[in-house]
């Protein structure tokens, strides 16, 4: 499924290009996976109806954590993200050894629908389960045919620290791998796909394992726009009590979701 060949071939190309990219490390890989395959699975995927726990920062987001039980080629796509042989590709263009989480714990299917949205925010940085687990990468592999600049959703990254930001293009069969820090936003703004027609994607996560950690464990860090209603910048701003709070009591969601 994916095209293991080209990455290989390509690896010190990758490189460069992940270290180098701005305004932080990401990378951009087309014909990341078969095409034929890629569009056999594309046409397997239903209109989900599992709404995403983002609760005020998204909107009409929905989510499919094990995509794998579709179809025969997106449980192909989901062992090659988690193979050896892909973390053997990742740690090499990130210079880091990293490992894609087997269970993909907080990552699967996304459909944004009609007027979707989701705020820039900084995602959750040690693993729920084992603690030790660093999140260094995002992988988004972005499903929508034939998308043109008018359906918006591009993936929007900001650098905290220098709030230098890019726009990135989201068509079919696009990958785009992003560092994950304590200064790496990342969103996208109100969609506007045609009717019936959904913002689609894989997320899949990689992380380091940490001898000791280097970050005070946090949950999702949301940056709402300037215009926001107040009462949206207030509950960004406790948002992370809040959950760790909700957590203590009731667990995580994000560790529940297989």
């Amino acid at each position: 499924m994916i095209n293991f060949d080209f990455l290989e071939q390509n690896l010190d190309t990758l490189r460069l290009q992940y270290l180098t990219a701005q305004p932080f490390p990401h990378l951009i890989i087309d014909d990341f996976c078969d095409e034929e395959k890629l569009n056999t699975a594309y046409s397997h995927i239903p209109e989900l109806e599992n709404k995403s726990r983002d609760y005020a920062f998204a909107n009409n987001k929905f989510e499919k954590s094990n995509y794998k039980v579709i179809c025969p080629e997106l449980e192909e796509l989901y062992t090659d993200l988690s193979s050896d042989r892909f973390n053997s590709i990742l740690t090499y263009i990130t210079n880091k050894k990293v490992f894609v989480d087997p269970k993909n714990h907080g990552g699967g299917l996304h459909q944004g629908k009609k007027n979707s949205f989701l705020d820039m925010h900084l995602d959750f940085n040690y693993h729920p389960i084992h603690k030790n687990w660093y999140r260094e990468l995002n992988l988004l592999l972005y499903l929508n045919k034939d998308w043109k600049e008018e359906y918006k959703g591009h993936l929007k990254i900001k650098d905290l620290r220098t709030n230098d930001e890019a726009e990135l293009a989201v068509p079919f069969n696009r990958l785009i791998i992003q560092q994950c820090g304590p200064y790496t936003l990342h969103g996208y703004d109100m969609t506007n796909f045609p009717e019936g027609r959904y913002r689609t994607s894989i997320a899949t996560y990689a992380y380091q394992i940490h001898e000791r950690l280097i970050e005070e464990p946090r949950t999702t860090d949301w940056f709402p726009k300037e215009d926001a209603p107040f009462l949206k910048k207030q509950l960004a701003k406790n948002y992370n009590f809040l959950v760790k709070t909700k957590n203590r009591f009731f667990g995580s969601g994000t560790a529940k979701n297989q």
